[in-house]
């Protein structure tokens, strides 16, 4: 194809999620695109996580890092699911030597009631600022992608007080007293509609959800416990940008994440996405799927598990390229090359 005459990775990534002709399958990164990379280490040595994600030209700096090297055909949002609850009243640290600690955990309808979801907008600005510099700077180079938690996700942090093995406290709340669990979901889920509103504002492409923890209810629990909410969440911005839905360990929920609302589906790398791109209606298009520690080994095994990714969906309209969950941080930059070596040489 004339390099003229080739489409933009902004282009290329939209004509993909609506199943439209494009000239190659788009490619970008998950979550934490940038954290194998020594710029990324760099930064991290002078700023804390929460120092970059809440100052706009450092998540700025953060976000474009992976573009500036690999070219993506998109980029997403530099940012974190928990400053929604954080914005909410809710704070959250870091544990050291690892995991999520929030302020206090929600146990009862009073916990609940200290939420505030009204002031969204307001509380997280600052994700406002950095979006539309990164509109910017981006211009029709690559899409812009922005994210949010999904309302039980974000809710399991919530209601355990942090990370969490299993979920006990939130689970409980589920069973055993469903008024006070649908009040903390309401609450969640309009504060997670204002600010995936708020984003569509400022000029995004397209909405990822990750429902990380989805895989964790009960299969007969997904669409009361994760579901419904998702949908609530995302019914005012589904028509304005193509929304992708994450959720991983829910492969058994297809159909049912087929018509949640979102234009396209991410697969987690336990899934043949061959065979579940093939339960998935031909107008909804199709992200995934390659398992993420394959970017540890070496580019032969790269080269071949991401060439089998391309074969198994070339027939597939709309497949979008992707890792099945985030970039682990002992991603090899040499792999990462193959890859995308391997998807822009594949015909």
């Amino acid at each position: 194809m004339d390099p003229e005459n080739a489409m933009t990775g902004r282009n290329r990534f939209l004509a993909a999620i609506n199943c439209q002709p494009f000239d190659r399958t788009p490619v970008w990164l998950m979550r934490q695109a940038g954290r194998s990379l020594p710029e990324y280490r760099a930064l991290k040595r002078k700023h804390s996580f929460l120092q970059m994600v809440r100052t706009p030209e450092l998540a700025v700096e953060v976000t474009l890092q992976p573009i500036h090297r690999f070219h993506y055909d998109a980029a997403i949002l530099f940012s974190d699911i928990l400053v929604i609850p954080e914005a909410m009243g809710q704070p959250y640290a870091f544990r050291n030597p690892g995991g999520i600690s929030m302020e206090f955990p929600l146990r009862s309808q009073s916990d609940i009631d200290r939420l505030n979801e009204g002031e969204i907008p307001e509380k997280l600005a600052y994700v406002a600022e950095t979006l539309k510099l990164l509109r910017r700077e981006l211009a029709d180079k690559s899409a812009l992608i922005g994210f949010s938690g999904s309302p039980w996700t974000l809710a399991t942090y919530m209601a355990e007080g942090g990370s969490s093995a299993n979920f006990h406290h939130l689970k409980q709340l589920f069973h055993r007293d469903k008024r006070a669990f649908e009040s903390l979901m309401i609450k969640i889920s309009d504060a997670v509609r204002a600010y995936l509103e708020m984003q569509v504002d400022c000029g995004v492409d397209a909405l990822q959800i990750f429902d990380s923890w989805g895989g964790n209810l009960a299969g007969q629990d997904y669409e009361d416990g994760s579901l419904k909410w998702i949908r609530r969440s995302i019914e005012s911005v589904a028509e304005r940008v193509p929304v992708i839905l994450f959720a991983k360990g829910c492969g058994q929920h297809l159909q049912r994440l087929a018509q949640s609302g979102a234009r396209t589906l991410s697969l987690d790398w336990t899934l043949n996405i061959g065979e579940s791109a093939c339960a998935i209606p031909s107008h909804l298009s199709v992200q995934g799927n390659l398992d993420p520690l394959v970017l540890n080994l070496t580019p032969e095994i790269t080269k071949r598990e991401t060439e089998r990714i391309l074969t198994a969906m070339k027939d597939r309209p709309g497949h979008i390229f992707n890792l099945g969950h985030g970039l682990d941080k002992h991603s090899k930059l040499e792999n990462i090359e193959m890859l995308l070596h391997t998807i822009r040489n594949f015909r």
